[in-house]
C-alpha cells in the first residue's frame, strides 16, 4: 500500500528532495567562482579580538560537500527516497524486517519443532520447554492476562480450573491457535425476553443467588423464569454454563466482569463482547504447541478429567 493519498504528494517529495540537493550543488559552484579578498576582514569584530576574514572555504572541505551530493544522488537511485520510487534494490523496511524474522525463525524453529512430537502434557512436564513457554507468554499474553496469568476484568484467570472453552490440551491449543470470539447479547431493549430494566435486575438477583451471593429472594424468584426464557439456552437450566459456546458457569465464584448487582445488570442490558486473537499464523505451530503446554501447566488442568 502506498504512503501517499494522491499523486500530488508523490511529486511534491520528489521535487523537494531533488531541488534541495541541486540547490546545495549550485551554492557550492557559485561559492567556488566568487572572488575573495584573502587576508582582509569583512569588518565584523567580536569582543575586540575575533575578526571575520574574507577567505574561501578550504578545497578539501568543498570536495567533501561535493562527495556528499554525489553520494545522495547514488543513494536515491539505489534505495527509496523519491516518492513512490523504491530504488533499484527495491529495499523496504517491511521487507528487511520480514527477512530478519525469517532468519530468526529458521534458527529457532528446530527448538520448538522437537516438542511437536510430544503431547501437550509431556511438554508441560519438560523444564526447558516451560521456560520457553514462559518467555512466549510474557511476550504475547501478559498484556491481557497479566504477568502472573491471573487475568483482569474481561480477561480470564489462567491459573485456576475455570475454563470458558475447556481446559483439555486440545481445547487450549484450539483457543490459542485459532482464537475465540465471545459474545453475550444485550437484552436491555428486549422487553419480551427479560422485561426491560426492572426484569434485568430480577435476573441479576437470580444469577447472584446461583453462586450464593447476597440477593433479594423475591426478585430472584421473579428472575428465575426470565432466566429460563432468555439465558438457559447458553448458560444451561442450572446455570453451570456450556464450554462449547463459551458461556460461563454462573454457579461458582469466578466472575469475568464482576459480581456486583450493578455489573450483572449492565452485562444483561448491554451485553459483552470479548475476543481472543488467533496466534497460529503469527507464531507458528511449534510455538503455539509450547505456549499451550505452558498455559496447561499454569492451571493444573491435568487434574481435570
Amino acid at each position: 500500500m502506498s504512503d501517499f493519498v494522491n499523486e500530488f504528494w508523490n511529486w511534491y517529495v520528489i521535487i523537494t528532495v531533488l531541488v534541495s540537493i541541486f540547490a546545495c550543488a549550485l551554492l557550492l559552484w557559485v561559492q567556488s567562482k566568487s572572488k575573495f579578498n584573502a587576508g582582509k576582514t569583512c569588518g565584523h569584530v567580536w569582543d575586540e579580538t575575533l575578526e571575520e576574514y574574507n577567505n574561501p572555504m578550504p578545497k578539501w572541505w568543498s570536495w567533501m560537500f561535493y562527495i556528499t551530493i554525489v553520494f545522495s544522488l547514488a543513494y536515491l537511485v539505489l534505495y527509496p527516497g523519491l516518492g513512490r520510487f523504491q530504488g533499484i534494490f527495491g529495499w523496504s523496511s517491511a521487507g528487511q524486517h520480514q527477512k530478519e524474522v525469517e532468519q530468526v525463525d529458521a534458527a529457532v524453529k528446530p527448538l520448538f519443532d522437537k516438542y511437536l512430537k510430544m503431547d501437550v502434557k509431556a511438554v508441560a512436564a519438560d523444564t526447558e520447554a516451560m521456560e520457553m513457554g514462559r518467555r512466549l507468554y510474557l511476550t504475547y499474553c501478559m498484556q491481557c492476562h497479566g504477568a502472573d496469568a491471573k487475568g483482569s476484568k474481561g480477561f480470564p484467570n489462567l491459573t485456576d480450573k475455570d475454563w470458558l472453552y475447556g481446559g483439555e490440551p486440545e481445547q487450549i491449543v484450539e483457543t490459542i491457535a485459532n482464537g475465540r470470539q465471545g459474545m453475550m447479547p444485550p437484552y436491555g431493549g428486549n422487553e419480551e425476553a427479560v422485561g426491560g430494566a426492572s426484569g434485568a435486575r430480577e435476573v441479576a438477583h437470580y444469577v447472584r443467588s446461583l453462586s450464593g451471593l447476597t440477593h433479594d429472594s423475591l426478585l430472584a424468584g421473579k428472575g428465575k423464569e426470565k432466566f429460563a426464557n432468555a439465558c438457559a439456552a447458553c448458560h444451561g437450566a442450572d446455570g453451570t454454563g456450556m464450554q462449547a459456546l463459551g458461556a460461563p458457569n454462573l454457579t461458582d465464584k469466578v466472575w469475568l466482569y464482576g459480581s456486583s448487582e450493578t455489573t450483572i445488570v449492565e452485562t444483561i442490558t448491554k451485553g459483552r463482547q470479548n475476543k481472543m486473537p488467533a496466534w497460529q499464523e503469527f507464531l507458528g505451530e511449534g510455538k503455539v504447541h509450547v505456549l499451550s503446554a505452558y498455559v496447561f501447566g499454569l492451571s493444573a488442568a491435568g487434574d481435570k478429567k
